[in-house]
């Protein structure tokens, strides 16, 4: 590292952690940013600024003014440009010791495997399925580490994947929901200070992966509510197959209203446990017991292995948690319903 470099980085080579070998790991290291938008912008500024040396940014999309809320990369000029030329032209004129490969086009199947090809590490920070699984199952079979972040409304969700044989995105999600399911920010909304939190401890685990202290958050997920400032931390069960093009059967079965109805009117044995927070219970349910997914854990000791288990939830995301979390509680008879 050159003076300039040494001045720059000053602040976080004085942690022991980290210290001049660390931050030489960083120079020496590549990362793939998948997405350039809420999440990317923070991870892209905190990554060029930590001195990460050599930087990949994908995104096909155009900048559009309502984006500027929450993606802190773009102003107002640059409406109608490429995220990713405009976001590393701005991330070069931050930090000019670094290289940067911007990638103007979609991510697909064609081209997955030889872009992640290039770089050490991935990050996803996606806004759909598709992509989510396709970055997954790519990171999977080359083997590359994956920094998995979501968001929904003033939820955010953040993993990382595949690292040191550590589960992957398919140990918490098996198989992709219908399109109906889960509506995406521009439907359900989205404060815009949430992807800026969860964006920043994505950066934050890379730069752990890469100089190799502290604790990493494989094999865990962890959940941020800002509405109620509630930080759970989960841990998740590993598939005993992560071959991506295995065919994974899910362990729970989704039902509808209409087949609760039958089950009650058949006098059938249930219980019904709503996963949400108590004020999303008391503004509409369905009835059942309301138990938060992060006191879900500790109250599943309260229930016979044996019972036939239904989760609901606003969108499915908490109820897919949920049935991971009764899993390894060995219960089997898992469904989920949403409303």
């Amino acid at each position: 590292m050159n003076s300039s470099e040494l001045k720059r980085y000053d602040r976080q080579m004085l942690l022991p952690e980290l210290g001049i070998e660390g931050q030489q790991k960083l120079k020496a290291a590549s990362v793939l940013v998948i997405g350039a938008g809420g999440l990317g912008c923070p991870v892209l500024l905190y990554l060029s600024a930590a001195g990460v040396g050599h930087i990949g940014v994908i995104d096909h999309d155009l900048v559009d003014e309502s984006n500027l809320q929450r993606q802190i990369l773009y102003n107002t000029s640059d409406i109608g440009k490429n995220k990713a030329e405009t976001a590393m032209a701005k991330l070069q004129l931050l930090n000019p010791h670094i290289s940067f490969d911007g990638y103007p086009f979609k991510f697909t199947i064609d081209n997955a495997a030889a872009i992640i090809g290039k770089y050490d590490i991935v990050i996803d920070g996606s806004d759909n399925f598709p992509t989510r699984y396709l970055v997954n199952d790519t990171c999977v079979e080359l083997k590359k580490p994956l920094v998995f972040g979501s968001l929904f409304k003033f939820e955010g969700q953040l993993s990382v994947f595949n690292y040191r044989g550590g589960p992957n995105y398919r140990s918490l999600y098996p198989e992709p929901p219908s399109a109906e399911e889960v509506p995406n920010c521009g439907e359900s909304g989205v404060i815009g200070t949430l992807p800026g939190i969860v964006g920043t401890y994505m950066a934050n685990e890379v730069i752990k992966v890469i100089a190799g202290f502290g604790e990493v958050l494989s094999g865990k997920l962890m959940t941020i509510d800002v509405l109620s400032n509630d930080i759970r931390i989960f841990d998740l069960q590993k598939q005993a197959s992560l071959d991506p093009k295995a065919s994974i059967s899910p362990s729970f079965t989704s039902i509808s209203l209409d087949d609760l109805k039958d089950w009650e009117n058949r006098y059938e044995d249930f219980l019904l446990i709503d996963v949400r927070e108590a004020y999303e219970y008391e503004e509409s349910n369905i009835g059942g017991l309301n138990v938060p997914l992060y006191e879900l854990a500790d109250r599943l000791t309260e229930i016979p292995a044996a019972q036939r288990l239904v989760f609901y939830c606003t969108t499915g995301y908490r109820s897919k948690i949920a049935i991971n979390l009764a899993r390894a509680k060995r219960f089997e008879q898992l469904f989920i319903i949403k409303i």
